[in-house]
């Protein structure tokens, strides 16, 4: 049962590792790298590595995760 807070969050039921993984297969790293300027994308990335910092870097969590739903939006990933 979702609870009032989560019935209109759009990123609900959706891991990080999911996020990270679509944008890397829609986009180049360098884009990303470009789109969120965060070290992860930019100095040798990898979806593992983008995991590890992500999950303890809060403020660039929540950066990708308005790019994805951005992304989303524009069309530019697969369901």
């Amino acid at each position: 049962m979702d609870t009032p807070k989560q019935k209109n969050n759009p990123l609900h039921g959706i891991t990080l590792e999911s996020i990270v993984t679509q944008l890397s297969s829609a986009y180049t790293w360098d884009e990303l790298a470009d789109a969120v300027p965060i070290q992860c994308f930019s100095n040798n990335p990898s979806v593992n590595s983008s995991l590890k910092f992500l999950r303890k870097t809060p403020w660039a969590r929540t950066k990708v995760e308005s790019f994805y739903l951005y992304a989303k939006r524009k069309g530019k990933l697969k369901e």
